[in-house]
């Protein structure tokens, strides 16, 4: 537990120093999700690379099927695992719902046994799709950036993750 805390006071830290000016996130309230299917993200699936948090991060998305595509994130610091997530995006009663686990480098899951951090569509608009709280954006075909809105007690910043297509 203390190695969770100190590693999220690390994080913290990083994020304070990886925060952007601009806003790309949006919070979606109270709102219902808006009418998506997997056809608006479809193109994130592939292998994709980064620097973050001091560490080198890897995401890799499947090509949808079966109403889903599923996830992997990796962040390597170091030359050590920090930590893992499992996500999926699956098509919802016409709209979308991205979920996500994080995992320590010994797959401890942080959230209890039932939980996941859920992260409502909002809207596709040009090379965005947003989120509650997080943003795909497509640079080009080879590059991505995810913006994810990150809170620790009673802050938040918004992150930005600039990938590149392995």
């Amino acid at each position: 537990m203390i190695r969770r805390i100190l590693f999220m006071l690390t994080l913290t830290l990083c994020y304070l120093g990886c925060q952007s000016q601009a806003s790309f996130t949006m919070s979606i309230g109270d709102l219902d999700s808006a009418p998506s299917s997997l056809e608006d993200v479809a193109w994130i699936a592939g292998s994709w690379q980064g620097e973050a948090f001091g560490g080198h991060t890897e995401e890799i998305w499947s090509e949808p099927s079966a109403g889903s595509m599923m996830g992997s994130f990796k962040l390597v610091n170091e030359g050590e695992i920090s930590f893992y997530e499992f996500m999926t995006i699956s098509e919802v009663d016409h709209s979308l719902i991205l979920k996500i686990k994080h995992f320590d480098a010994a797959l401890t899951g942080w959230e209890e046994k039932d939980e996941t951090v859920d992260f409502k569509f909002i809207k596709q608009e040009g090379n965005r799709t947003y989120f509650d709280e997080l943003t795909f954006e497509k640079v080009d075909d080879q590059h991505m950036n995810v913006y994810v809105v990150i809170k620790e007690g009673d802050t938040s910043q918004e992150v930005k993750f600039a990938y590149q297509r392995n």
